[in-house]
């Protein structure tokens, strides 16, 4: 009997033994012997790379110049690529346009040949949203930006009738009133002098904020306001936890930043399904208008469902949780910054300010700006597709291939990452002549397609099948904006402005855009 025991003993001892090491031979085949073979792949290929190295691969170093590049400002006539993509762009200067790297086990390819990204711009099947890579970035918003395959026809087809322009003409009234509160904030600070200094980046993030709480959700910013300071902390905390090598199953435990990401994710969740409940009560009732972006997707879901004879062809109420989630982040972002940094720029370049603002009452001289008006500001939109050139919201995308992939002569494995760098090809001489560097929105006066010369070496809105569905929506609300302000003051850059572009998700201004407004005519 105990030779038997002892034996089961034996026996069990031996077989834990086989499953420990088999995890470590298939963690140590993951962490190793993958990565340096497919590193050894890559070079046979004729690409140029950093050595990949154990468990972190460029990780640490790409933290390291991030934070050092973040720590002072920079001079106006700097380059801001260095500060913006710091390790993107030392790799690329170091092996070459296309080249790779390592996040963690896994290769990035850095591409920037047109050809590649039109290929893998076109090709959203083969080339995804790179959302496995770190489960936390999709606490902060999925819907339609990560969803893949059919789910994301499906997103699409509903979501689409939100955007067409006879929509957005119902909106544009709600720009107005948003700007308008901005605005008279402004004038009542410039009561009190001729010229006032201000730090316009959070007058601009409110006023965004408001316009997506009333075109999406039909309230005022006083109702939005809690999701969009949680969504701006939780966005904080994700991009720094993205930055370092993720663990799978880290997320789940105990520490104190993912403590507040959970609460953070748990309360947003909660106030947008109390929004969305709250409107389906009214809809019952036919006591709601269906104008803004939420009664619109509602609709448009009810329709598609009807019409299908199935639920499942339509968005369950957790889709419609995370499309309201995208809106209220991603559109709030994306107008901010294109704003932002279209003021400091007209505040360093009076002439195209001056420009603007003539073209802007030779619109509309006294009356309010108004979506058939907006669509024939030449100038102001050259202004802002050069503004965006300059400081793309998001300066690079990142894609992840299921399966082995050939991408031009470059046959990847499955697994592999690859970056588009938006800022990178937006600042290449070879494309954009030796004034690169230099805002000029001369060059987009007779058209993008012209100066590109139809090749894919501008994309602020990402492109494709997958192109920003929201960007006329972005643009629209720009305009908007940007009339209101030029109709009212002149501001140039004041002493105090601090130049430190950053990105946090989107490409921001690290300590704010402090200018000196002065009120026209008056």
């Amino acid at each position: 009997m105990e030779a038997t025991i002892s034996m089961i003993g034996v026996c069990g001892g031996v077989g834990l033994l086989l499953v420990v090491l088999a995890y470590a031979w298939r963690f140590f085949n993951w962490v190793w012997l993958i990565p340096k073979n497919t590193e050894k792949c890559l070079r046979a290929q004729g690409l140029k790379g950093t050595s990949y190295k154990f468990l972190y691969g460029d990780v640490k170093e790409m933290v390291k110049m991030i934070t050092e590049s973040n720590l002072e400002p920079i001079n106006l006539t700097d380059d801001i690529v260095p500060r913006v993509l710091s390790f993107a762009h030392s790799t690329v200067t170091t092996h070459g346009k296309n080249c790779f790297t390592w996040a963690g086990p896994k290769p990035i390819l850095h591409i920037t040949d047109p050809r590649m990204i039109r290929q893998m711009l076109g090709n959203y099947e083969d080339f995804q949203k790179a959302k496995g890579t770190n489960p936390l970035l999709t606490l902060l918003a999925k819907g339609l930006v990560l969803v893949e395959g059919d789910q994301w026809v499906k997103h699409r087809k509903i979501i689409n009738p939100a955007f067409h322009v006879e929509k957005l003409k119902h909106m544009v009234p709600a720009f107005y009133v948003s700007c308008d509160e901005m605005i008279k904030k402004w004038e009542e600070n410039l009561k009190k002098g001729s010229s006032y200094e201000m730090d316009v980046w959070p007058h601009l993030q409110t006023m965004t904020s408001d316009v997506i709480s009333r075109t999406a959700f039909g309230s005022s910013f006083v109702e939005g306001r809690r999701i969009f300071e949680l969504q701006g902390e939780l966005a904080e905390l994700i991009i720094t936890a993205s930055r370092s090598i993720y663990i799978p199953g880290s997320r789940f435990l105990p520490t104190q930043s993912n403590k507040r990401i959970k609460a953070i994710a748990h309360e947003v969740r909660g106030l947008v399904r109390g929004i969305i409940d709250k409107r389906l009560t009214e809809m019952k009732s036919d006591k709601c208008s269906n104008d803004d972006l939420l009664g619109i997707l509602l609709e448009s879901n009810f329709k598609e469902i009807k019409q299908q004879g199935n639920n499942k062809f339509g968005l369950s109420i957790d889709d419609v949780i995370e499309e309201c989630k995208l809106f209220y982040f991603a559109g709030q972002e994306t107008t901010a910054t294109l704003l932002v940094w279209t003021m400091v720029l007209l505040a360093q370049h009076r002439n195209w300010q001056d420009r603007a603002r003539d073209e802007a009452l030779k619109v509309f001289d006294e009356r309010k700006p108004d979506i058939e008006g907006l669509s024939q500001l030449k100038i102001i939109n050259s202004v802002f597709l050069e503004v965006l050139r300059l400081y793309p919201p998001v300066v690079a995308m990142t894609r992840m291939i299921h399966k082995e992939t050939k991408l031009g002569n470059i046959t990847l494995p499955a697994g592999s990452l690859v970056q588009l760098h938006t800022m990178l090809s937006h600042y290449d001489p070879n494309i954009w002549g030796d004034d690169v560097k230099e805002f000029n929105p001369e060059r987009f006066l007779q058209g993008v397609s012209r100066v590109t010369k139809g090749q894919n070496v501008y994309f602020p809105f990402g492109g494709g099948p997958r192109i920003c569905i929201g960007q006329n929506f972005a643009m629209l609300e720009a305009k908007m904006a940007l009339v209101m302000i030029l109709s009212r003051f002149s501001f140039k850059l004041s002493p105090s402005y601090s130049h430190a572009p950053r990105t946090i998700v989107t490409l921001q201004p690290q300590f704010g855009a402090h200018l000196i407004l002065r009120k026209l005519n008056g």
